[in-house]
């Protein structure tokens, strides 16, 4: 093989440096001297290819290199020594420090550089920038709002050179560069107060990331004129926003909304209040809603929209009627120039339909309508918007078994119902819905007749009586009186149970009170009339003392029936009183009768007068004989006086 020997007339390859001084003509410019005078030193041009910076250092290792000869001896290599080794190293050398000085200048001077996007890794996107090292962009740096990369292999980047990476490469920013691009056009916004257009890309510890070509911090209470609860709702939002502060030395940028929107507001403040009076109608949008109301946005100005006066029928929440964003035709209430503060109304707009109510809603028209709520006491149904009225828990059946309104009606059901009547002074209106089926009580007096027996269950007690049902929606009356002949009876409870079925007599029947009286009692004989069809007055019968009171003792003088001695009565032949004890039995004498009051007075005293019948016949004879009257007035007279003159009798022949 021969070696040519390198022509001195050949052109000199490029040096190691020209691809760094074209990138960075400014490292490179440095270092020209330094280049100029190492070349003058060799004596012969050398191309510096890497073959022969590798044959230099073989022959450095080697002191007398031998030559690979094939087809001469005589022709051999050319002899290198130590110098061109020398040569080389240096301009190796000169290279880095090139680099070095390079890379040194661009991190100092934060110069934009663009690069290439080489490939995309899981952490950085590695970018040529001309250096013989790669760049490393952060991933989170060029992400878009999908979080995907927004560049792809190939494309054009700009970057600032932030630092060299130990482990190799140098660290860049696309941030910066964008910062530096955009910077002085931020200052100029900021100066003249002009507004920027920015995406808002992410939430952060209080408020919001704005990219406005570089990302800018949005605060909390900079967003809206109000505070915001919820901030994500922002992100993906284009909105426009003023620079309020800025720090180019550490690259932060503040911003605000609040600003604008509130010079905006201001002015639009100005001409509503310059228009608005009471009367006057506007066109709004529903800013926000409460449990109370809505605010209405009339141009900068907001205005309470009551939920009283949003409609004429009943709301539960101002949402049931609008929503936030809505657009409304209002009409001004009340305004306060002062305070700046406006009540609205909505439903001012429309007639109110109490107005014309009667007409509308004659007494007895059947009318239909939805039913809106159910409450103890009945269901309020709306006949239309505005109009609702109640159906009372009484109206609703004839039937006495409902527990409750929600057992018949429920919130939406379409309903018939029945005008009771009709106050539009206080907004109301009386419903029936039993009135449309068939009362039961017109009837009943045919199928009820006074002295019929019927069977019913006892569905309720009370002090004064039982309520028997007889069928659904009838009951009867069970006077506590008409329970017992012979019991003196305090409560129902001692006689009856609710649920039983018991047996009752019709006393009597109003169907327009819808009443009807029923009695117990009266299925059994009546042991009054019994006791007065057996005895008279001045028969003598044993009785027990039940009850004792001041004024006397109550006797049972047959079962059921009670008679009363009084205190003035109970006394022995010698006129002292007798000790009435309860239990205790004596001999009692009829001295008064009462067969409507059913009452009988009974007396000891009279016992001990008591003559026999032989002493009394004895009386009558001797009394016939000195009188000259007939023998039916004799005996009339006689008659009559028994309890008075006989017991004078007795009295004389005892003395």
């Amino acid at each position: 093989m021969t070696v040519d020997v390198p022509n001195p007339d050949q052109t000199e390859s490029k040096p190691l440096t020209t691809e760094m001084e074209a990138l960075v003509p400014e490292a490179t410019a440095e270092n020209a001297e330094l280049s100029t005078e190492t070349t003058s030193t060799t004596q012969e041009p050398v191309v510096e290819t890497p073959l022969e910076i590798s044959s230099v250092s073989a022959s450095s290792s080697n002191e007398a290199p031998n030559a690979s000869v094939e087809d001469s001896d005589s022709q051999s290599e050319p002899d290198y020594d130590a110098a061109d080794f020398a040569a080389a190293l240096a301009n190796f050398d000169r290279e880095q420090a090139a680099e070095s000085a390079a890379a040194q200048n661009l991190t100092a001077e934060e110069v934009i550089v663009t690069g290439t996007v080489v490939k995309i890794t899981d952490k950085h996107v590695v970018i040529d920038i001309g250096l013989k090292s790669e760049g490393l962009i952060p991933l989170d740096q060029v992400l878009d709002l999908e979080g995907k990369p927004k560049f792809n292999v190939g494309d054009a980047v700009e970057v600032v050179v932030e630092r060299e990476e130990p482990e190799g490469g140098y660290l860049v920013s696309h941030e910066k560069a964008l910062r530096h691009k955009v910077w002085d056009k931020l200052e100029q916004a900021a100066n003249d107060k002009v507004p920027v257009k920015g995406m808002v890309v992410s939430r952060v510890k209080g408020g919001l990331t704005v990219d406005i070509g570089i990302k800018a911090f949005l605060p909390g209470s900079q967003i809206e004129v109000r505070p915001v609860r919820n901030l994500d709702g922002y992100i993906g939002t284009e909105i426009e926003v003023r620079v309020i502060k800025l720090n180019k030395k550490r690259g932060n940028v503040v911003i605000s909304r609040k600003e604008i929107l509130e010079e905006e507001q201001n002015a639009k403040k100005a001409v509503t209040l310059a228009t608005l009076d009471e009367g006057s109608i506007l066109t709004g949008t529903v800013k926000n809603l409460t449990d109370y109301g809505a605010f209405v946005d009339m141009g900068g100005l907001d205005g309470l929209l009551h939920i009283t006066d949003m409609s004429w029928g009943r709301l539960t929440h101002p949402r049931d009627l609008v929503n936030v964003g809505d657009e409304i035709q209002v009409k001004v209430l009340k305004f306060d120039k002062e305070k700046q503060r406006v009540s609205l109304g909505f439903k001012q707009l429309t007639p109110d339909p109490w107005l014309d109510a009667i007409e509308r809603y004659p007494i007895g028209a059947q009318v239909r309508g939805r039913v809106l709520s159910v409450t103890d006491y009945g269901a309020f149904v709306e006949l239309e918007q505005g109009i609702e009225g109640l159906v009372h828990v009484s109206e609703m059946t004839w039937s006495k078994r409902m527990k409750h309104p929600s057992k018949m009606v429920k919130p939406g059901d379409e309903v018939d119902t029945i005008i009771l009547s009709v106050n539009p002074n206080d907004r109301r209106i009386s419903l029936g819905m039993k009135q449309l089926q068939d009362n039961p009580w017109e009837q009943l007096e045919e199928k009820y007749p006074i002295g019929a027996i019927i069977e019913g269950r006892v569905r309720n007690l009370t002090d004064f009586g039982a309520f028997i049902e007889i069928e659904d929606g009838i009951d009867g009356l069970v006077h506590v009186s008409n329970l017992s002949w012979t019991k003196r009876i305090k409560h129902p409870s001692e006689v009856l149970k609710k649920g039983e079925k018991v047996r009752a007599i019709v006393l009597g029947v109003e169907p327009e009170n819808r009443r009807l009286s029923l009695g117990v009692k009266q299925l059994q004989p009546d042991v009054w009339d019994t006791f007065f069809a057996q005895h008279r007055v001045g028969d003598v019968i044993k009785g027990k003392v039940l009850r004792t009171a001041q004024f006397g003792a109550f006797v049972e003088i047959a079962e059921g029936v009670e008679g009363l001695c009084h205190i003035s009565e109970a006394v022995d032949q010698n006129n002292v009183p007798v000790k009435l004890d309860t239990d205790a039995e004596f001999e009692f004498k009829i001295v008064k009768m009462s067969q409507e009051e059913k009452k009988v007075g009974l007396s000891i005293r009279a016992v001990g007068e008591e003559a026999s019948r032989a002493e009394v016949e004895s009386y009558k004879e001797r009394s016939g004989e000195k009188g000259h009257k007939d023998q039916k007035s004799s005996s009339s007279s006689s008659s009559s006086t028994t309890l008075g003159d006989l017991i004078n009798w007795k009295r004389s022949e005892r003395e």
